[in-house]
């Protein structure tokens, strides 16, 4: 599994003009789903992720995790973070799971976060989504099981 996490001040879903999903203070990660993953990744990059340092200290450090500051956690599935790009210039999506498999673990995962505590909203997976973040730092990290 690979997520890309985003500290925001706020984040929003969008599918077909309806907002689906949203959190204030927090991440919004996108969250790629390859062939071989368990749900043990997904436990483990969910307990990761909630114990994450990435808000600053009053001292300014990164060094206050999403429960010290009440954050919550919006998850988005995102089968291009497995494109490969390579060769030519049109991706190809051959390491992406089949939606068959990814659905299932992104849900996991989602659920996983809210067992630690985390607030959790989330897209509509295979959606056609609008996602607007308000990225604060900015502060994107690459975390992989």
């Amino acid at each position: 599994m690979r997520l890309v996490i985003q500290r925001v001040k706020q984040a929003s879903v969008t599918v077909d003009g309806q907002v689906v999903g949203s959190i204030g203070r927090g991440f919004a990660i996108l969250v790629g789903v390859t062939h071989n993953d368990t749900e043990e990744q997904a436990r483990w990059l969910a307990r990761k992720v909630a114990g994450l340092r990435l808000f600053e200290d009053t001292a300014g450090k990164l060094n206050l995790s999403l429960p010290e500051v009440n954050g919550a956690v919006l998850v988005i599935s995102q089968f291009t973070l497995y494109g490969d790009a390579r060769k030519g210039r049109r991706p190809s999506f051959g390491a992406a799971a089949r939606p068959d498999t990814a659905e299932p673990l992104v849900a996991r995962f989602a659920h996983l976060l809210r067992e630690q505590g985390i607030p959790v909203a989330t897209g509509v997976f295979g959606a056609r989504m609008l996602v607007q973040i308000y990225n604060d730092g900015p502060v994107t990290l690459i975390v992989e099981k």
